[in-house]
């Protein structure tokens, strides 16, 4: 089965805050902090998009995802799917206005996590659009959006969750808050759709 999987807040932890607010600090703007568990930068501080694209491109925001460490078991669980004969694609929606070259910011993230994958797919806003076209069996995303699309689009989806979604984890079918979780699941629905089909 081919699995999609996403990099920010899914294969690692960015700590928008801690890079955010030193940058804020240092250069005595007046952004107040809005909410700390935002997946998105621009959801963090009362800050507009050319804010955060200024501190992104200049302020050295980019560290943040650079910097990012992986989550705990998730370069030994992708290992495992490949090694079950299952086709792991990463995919992301960092975007080229955001990081300049979104696949090689990401290949080079990969590469030096050690992270196990066959294909790397960046820019991708329409994930659901990209797993049904591609005959993407599984989508694993923290993004509670792409999950509720893919899900719509009969794709199985495995919300990753983390302390930005979980208000609202229990719309998305599956879902698994650490990648212990998140294998076990995807395990049982690779079972189900084996099932499924014979």
């Amino acid at each position: 089965m081919k699995i999609a999987v996403d990099i920010d807040d899914t294969l690692n932890a960015v700590d928008r805050v801690r890079y955010a607010s030193e940058y804020i600090r240092r250069n005595r703007l007046p952004f107040r902090l809005v909410d700390p568990y935002a997946n998105k930068l621009v959801d963090v501080y009362d800050w507009t998009l050319d804010d955060v694209l200024l501190f992104v491109r200049e302020g050295g925001g980019i560290t943040a995802f650079t910097d990012a460490p992986v989550r705990r078991n998730a370069p030994e669980v992708l290992a495992g799917w490949r090694e079950d004969g299952h086709e792991v694609v990463i995919l992301t929606s960092r975007l080229a206005s955001f990081f300049e070259n979104p696949e090689k910011l990401s290949r080079d993230w990969l590469e030096k996590r050690h992270i196990p994958y066959d294909g790397l797919v960046a820019a991708c806003e329409d994930k659901a659009g990209y797993c049904a076209e591609h005959g993407v069996g599984i989508l694993v995303d923290d993004s509670l959006k792409h999950c509720l699309a893919a899900q719509e689009k009969g794709v199985y989806a495995v919300l990753a969750v983390g302390r930005h979604n979980v208000l609202r984890a229990n719309e998305v079918r599956y879902g698994g808050a650490t990648w212990r979780q998140i294998d076990a699941v995807v395990r049982h629905i690779v079972r189900l759709s084996a099932r499924m089909a014979h």
